[in-house]
Parts: structure tokens; C-alpha cells; sequence
């Protein structure tokens, strides 16, 4: 009669021959059976991620085609079998964000259509997380995004540095939301010269909590910004002049309301010392740079004499590049969740820090049904 042994199987491959990654990853191959890596996009800046994350799995990214019709209707054509499989479809978001939209829907409704088993959206990027809170007669379109992608088809998303933490609320299927803190906190300690003279700096309050994270791991202070720029037109729709000075008696009179003063923020001001200080602004998205711009030059008034911004997502719109060069930012660090490779063509103070390794570890986690807490390990509440 046979012995039944039971226990973990031994690997057949030796561990001392697999190559070690940053923060303790290992560069596994994976290719089996179960399970495809799609890109929603096929040009070439959208799918340099998706090469390097089937790069770091050892699997082949999926054969498919996307492309706009000549009236700008989105196509997708699938390549191969999807049937019964897990699939990963990695959509970064270019400058064209509703095109971007149209093609993750498309593919996701083209593969449950296939019959693919699940349909896992990596999404490092996710657009209008700045629409998830109602402003007025708006809408909270982050909320309209999160049922359409339900409803075509995706049953998992894995994102990064969400611009709200409660966008996870808007879904009704699970959404990991990783860090790319670790990543940016590692180009700190390496690639700025006595970093111990840093101080880590808030550029509003609304970003203190993700700064003092920073900081504390750091072991560096905290100065954080508070005011606005004189812009002509900064924000002008955000209520501060409601209700009108004048009380108009249309309607019914009986009701008093006490008459409210018009909001007012003062100029930009430092809590903090800087002086003789590197400084470093945190922040989740630097897209108008029009605000770092005129934090760096308050902060070069108070003394400070090296200025760098740290960012998880470069969207970098409009001139932001030219304004960038013409700054006293010395330097701009993001992550490649989204395509910049134009803008730092235009501006060599950009650099980028590469966070491939992370979700690739987290496709290879979610396929083979293991715990996601080792990628939040040291990771703080509000960061």
C-alpha cells in the first residue's frame, strides 16, 4: 500500500538561483495555465508598464489588438483563448483619459464575454479621483466610473495612491490599493545627498497626514504650507462667494437665515523652519504644477536651498513641463503609473521611479489566492 505523505512539496527549483528583488520580492516565473496579462492599449508609452510587469511574472503579455475606428469608435480583438482563465488587464491612463476609459470597458466587456473566469483590472492611475466628492449641482463621477467598470465585466482592481482612500467605497467588488511610498521613500535615502537635512513639506493641510508619514519614517521634521497663490482665477467655484453679499426677499420671507461671511484664504505661509533645510514636498498627484511652483518659491524665501517635489502620479498637463524648467524646483520624482516620457524629453529635472516590481507582485498574489498583507507591511493609515 502506498505512504501517503503529507506536507509542503519541495520546489524543483533551487532557491539559491532565483535572483532577489527590492524590498525582499523574488523574481518568480509563473507561466502556467490559469491565467493572461492584457494591455488595453496598444501604443508604444502605454505599454512600456505592462512589458516590464510581464517581464518581472516571466509570462508573455496577451495577444490583442486595440484601436479607434475611423469615427473614433474604440475596437478590441482578442487573439486568444480566455476561457476559464484569470485576466489581468493593465490599462494605464495617457493625456487622452476617456479614450483610455473606452478601451479598459471595451476589453473587459469583450473577456467576459469569452467566458474568462475572472477579470482583474490593474489600473495604477485611476482617472477622475479628484470628481469623488460632490461640489455644487456636480456629480461625483468617480462613483459613475466605479459602476460602469462593474457593470462591463471587472470583478477585481488593483490601484495605486488613490487621490481619497474612500473611492474603495464607490465599488462593489474587492480593490487593493497599494503604496508607492516605500518606492519613493527608497530614491530619498539613495539618490538625495544628505537627505538628513531634509525636512519633509506638506503643501496644504488637507496633504499634512501623508507628509508626517513620510516623515516619520524618515526621522526628518514637518513644515506644512497653508494659503493660497494670488491666482486671478484660483478656484473661484468652490462657494466662498455664496451666499451673494446682498439678501434678495424673493420667496418666502419668513425664514431667516444668518448672513454668512464669504470664505477667504490667507496668503501662503510656512509652519515650519526651512532655512538651510532641503526641502521635499509630498503629494499623491502633481498635474498643474501652477501651486508647486509658487510653494518652491515661498520656500526659497524662507531659506531653503534645495527644492524637490515627490509624487506617486506625473500627469504634468499643459506647459507643466516648461514651468517646471523655469522654476526654482530642482527636481520633480513620480512613479510610471502614468506615460511621461514626452515631458521628460522637455524637462530633464523629471525623474522616474519604477513600480513595476509591486504589481506584478500583486497579480502574482491575487492569481495563486495569497495574503496581500506582506505589500502593506510598514505602511501607515494615512500614507
Amino acid at each position: 500500500m502506498p505512504i501517503r505523505r503529507f506536507g509542503g512539496h519541495r520546489s524543483l527549483v533551487s532557491h539559491s538561483h532565483i535572483p532577489k528583488l527590492s524590498y525582499g520580492y523574488t523574481r518568480m516565473n509563473i507561466s502556467r495555465t490559469g491565467y493572461r496579462v492584457f494591455s488595453a492599449n496598444s501604443t508604444t508609452a502605454c505599454t512600456e508598464l505592462a512589458k516590464k510587469i510581464t517581464e518581472r511574472l516571466g509570462v508573455e503579455l496577451g495577444k490583442s489588438v486595440v484601436y479607434q475606428e475611423s469615427n473614433k469608435e474604440t475596437r478590441v480583438d482578442v487573439k486568444e483563448s480566455v476561457r476559464g482563465q484569470d485576466i489581468f488587464i493593465i490599462q494605464t491612463i495617457p493625456r487622452d483619459v476617456n479614450t483610455a476609459i473606452m478601451e479598459l470597458l471595451v476589453m473587459a466587456y469583450a473577456l467576459k464575454t469569452s467566458c474568462a473566469k475572472n477579470i482583474i483590472g490593474v489600473i495604477p492611475y485611476f482617472p477622475y479621483s479628484k470628481q469623488c466628492k460632490m461640489r455644487k449641482r456636480g456629480s461625483i463621477v468617480c462613483k459613475l466610473l466605479a459602476s460602469m467598470l462593474a457593470k462591463a465585466g471587472l470583478t477585481h482592481i488593483i490601484t495605486m495612491d488613490l487621490h481619497q482612500k474612500e473611492i474603495q467605497g464607490f465599488f462593489n467588488f474587492p480593490v487593493d490599493n497599494l503604496r508607492a511610498s516605500p518606492f519613493l521613500i527608497q530614491y530619498i535615502q539613495e539618490e538625495i545627498p544628505d537627505y538628513r537635512n531634509a525636512i519633509i513639506v506638506a503643501k496644504s493641510p488637507s496633504a499634512a497626514k501623508r507628509a508626517q508619514s513620510y516623515a516619520e519614517r524618515l526621522r526628518l521634521g514637518l513644515a506644512v504650507m497653508h494659503g493660497e497663490a494670488n491666482h486671478s482665477e484660483s478656484d473661484m467655484a468652490d462657494g466662498r462667494q455664496s451666499p451673494p453679499l446682498s439678501r434678495t426677499t424673493t420667496g418666502h420671507t419668513g425664514l431667516e437665515l444668518p448672513l454668512m461671511m464669504a470664505k477667504e484664504k490667507p496668503p501662503i505661509t510656512v509652519v515650519g523652519d526651512v532655512g538651510g533645510r532641503i526641502a521635499i514636498i509630498i503629494d499623491d498627484i502633481i498635474d498643474d504644477v501652477d501651486d508647486f511652483v509658487a510653494a518652491a518659491e515661498i520656500l526659497k524665501e524662507r531659506g531653503a536651498y534645495k527644492i524637490y517635489i515627490m509624487a506617486t502620479h506625473g500627469l504634468l498637463s499643459a506647459d507643466a513641463p516648461r514651468l517646471i524648467e523655469e522654476s526654482a524646483i530642482d527636481e520633480v520624482v513620480v512613479t510610471n503609473t502614468v506615460p511621461h516620457e514626452l515631458q521628460k524629453l522637455q524637462c530633464p529635472k523629471i525623474k522616474t521611479v519604477d513600480v513595476s516590481m509591486i504589481l506584478a507582485e500583486a497579480i502574482r498574489r491575487i492569481h495563486n489566492g495569497e495574503s496581500m498583507a506582506y505589500l502593506f507591511r510598514n505602511i501607515a493609515v494615512d500614507d
